[in-house]
């Protein structure tokens, strides 16, 4: 394999690797809603679905990260599919 191609390769198996990483390294801290936020996301959850982006725009100061770690936390992972 030429040189040009091995460092690639080399620089995709560091990619991936480190893509996994980040995804299982990830620490989540406990998020706090107030009662208002807690009956918006469950009730727009229930009209729109796991649409973070859409409900993180009905709540000011909000990402939908933030809304979707929430839920995750609050309901579990198998609410969010």
């Amino acid at each position: 394999m030429p040189e040009m191609d091995t460092r690639r390769w080399n620089q995709r198996k560091t990619t991936y690797a480190s893509c996994s990483e980040e995804v299982t390294s990830i620490e989540w801290k406990a998020v706090t809603m107030s009662e208002e936020e807690e009956d918006l996301i469950f009730r727009m959850y229930k009209l729109v679905g796991d649409r973070w982006p859409l409900i993180a725009g009905r709540i000011p100061g909000r990402t939908p990260e933030v809304i979707e770690r929430y839920w995750l936390m609050k309901h579990g992972f198998f609410f969010a599919n």
